[in-house]
């Protein structure tokens, strides 16, 4: 039963770490190059895996500063009342 979880875990990990490559900005990817990042995941399941949530993965940029959504939310509408 171990045996079979940790194929199990194992495959969704390459499955879930081939998606996030296919979804990643060509620009943005680190160390290597997409289709050879894919390479690497599906030549070393495991460790390609890992490799690419080390040190693959583009960096997240900051999320825009959220705007208020209504004006009574905004302090600067409220003051020029």
């Amino acid at each position: 039963m171990a045996r079979v979880l940790t194929l199990v875990v194992l495959a969704l990990l390459v499955v879930y770490c081939l998606v996030e490559v296919a979804q990643a900005d060509p620009d943005r990817v680190r160390q290597l190059p997409r289709w050879l990042w894919v390479a690497v995941i599906i030549l070393l399941p495991g460790l390609g895996a890992i490799a690419w949530l080390l040190v693959g993965r583009p960096v997240r940029r900051e999320p825009p500063p959220r705007r208020p959504r209504a004006p009574d939310d905004d302090p600067d509408f409220l003051r020029g009342l």
